[in-house]
């Protein structure tokens, strides 16, 4: 008897579990440069900022990510302050992340459609996103692009040494 091929699991997403933590945190620190380092400490102390916290898994446990902030969060983030400042009333997506053996799968698109749900159900008619273009991560801008975000701007954080491009999509 054959194992089933990983790549046709039901994908499912849920919100966020304590029991998730572990694997999101370690996930999460494995695409740095991507995101930024959080360690599960971090993750535990971020967390309750967020208004979406959701994960995907399938039968081999999570496999994706993604963390939103509604405006009016208490989040000293440098691409955050950007948005309220000049796209106010949107939901910011912080992090997504997919494991590597799950991608090309539509783990991203799924998680990308229970976000913007629950930006309408808060009434925000966009979200918006940042992506490195220094490092860059010609996968993830390449992938927002199909989902119909546009850059709204660009800038250097992290005190120089991240250059991102700011995206806004609207609903």
């Amino acid at each position: 008897m054959s194992l089933p091929d990983p790549r046709r699991l039901p994908v499912r997403l849920r919100t966020m579990r304590e029991e998730d933590l572990a694997s999101v945190a370690a996930m999460n620190d494995a695409a740095v440069p991507a995101v930024n380092a959080l360690g599960l400490d971090g993750l535990r102390e971020h967390l309750p900022r967020c208004s979406a916290a959701l994960v995907a898994h399938d039968a081999s446990g999570v496999i994706g990510f993604l963390l939103a902030l509604a405006p009016g969060a208490d989040y000293a983030s440098e691409n955050y302050a950007w948005f309220s400042a000049h796209v106010p009333g949107s939901l910011y997506v912080d992090r997504i992340v997919v494991a590597p053996r799950a991608a090309s799968r539509g783990v991203g698109r799924a998680l990308y459609a229970a976000v913007t749900e629950q930006a309408r159900a808060l009434g925000l008619d966009r979200v918006t996103a940042e992506v490195n273009l220094e490092p860059p991560n010609p996968r993830s801008s390449a992938f927002h692009a199909r989902l119909g975000f546009t850059p709204v701007g660009e800038q250097v954080t992290k005190g120089g040494t991240v250059r991102v491009e700011l995206l806004a999509l609207t609903l």
